[in-house]
């Protein structure tokens, strides 16, 4: 049973943005895991593996790899038990189902959203 649920993909021309929404699916797991852990965001493109994208801690502090540093922005908003993925400038090497986890290194996983970027 999928504790968390992605929102917000589809499809993109390159060059353009989408808002990505990660939250709990079960209240009580809701306000144990986003205010108290890291959350990530990883991808999956096509025919390849799973790879990180970035995280943010408990109290707002973000890491990200370095091929969206400048141009994706996680945040999260603790009161609304829901952590956000802002992609701006999208090429077409960021086409792949996007994936949250939480914790951050846990088993728990949402079913991914999928993000197309055309040319």
């Amino acid at each position: 049973q999928e504790q968390l649920m992605e929102s917000g993909g589809g499809l993109v021309q390159a060059g353009g943005s989408l808002r990505l929404s990660c939250t709990a699916s079960d209240m009580s797991f809701s306000r144990a895991i986003f205010s108290r852990n890291s959350v990530a965001w990883f991808r999956q493109a096509p025919g390849k593996q799973r790879e990180l994208v970035g995280h943010v801690s408990r109290v707002g502090d973000v890491y990200y790899v370095d091929s969206v540093r400048g141009r994706f922005t996680i945040s999260r908003d603790n009161s609304k038990n829901t952590v956000y993925l802002q992609m701006n400038s999208l090429n077409l090497e960021d086409t792949a189902v996007y994936y949250c986890n939480a914790p951050y290194g846990s088993e728990f996983w949402g079913k991914g959203a999928l993000v197309t970027v055309s040319s």
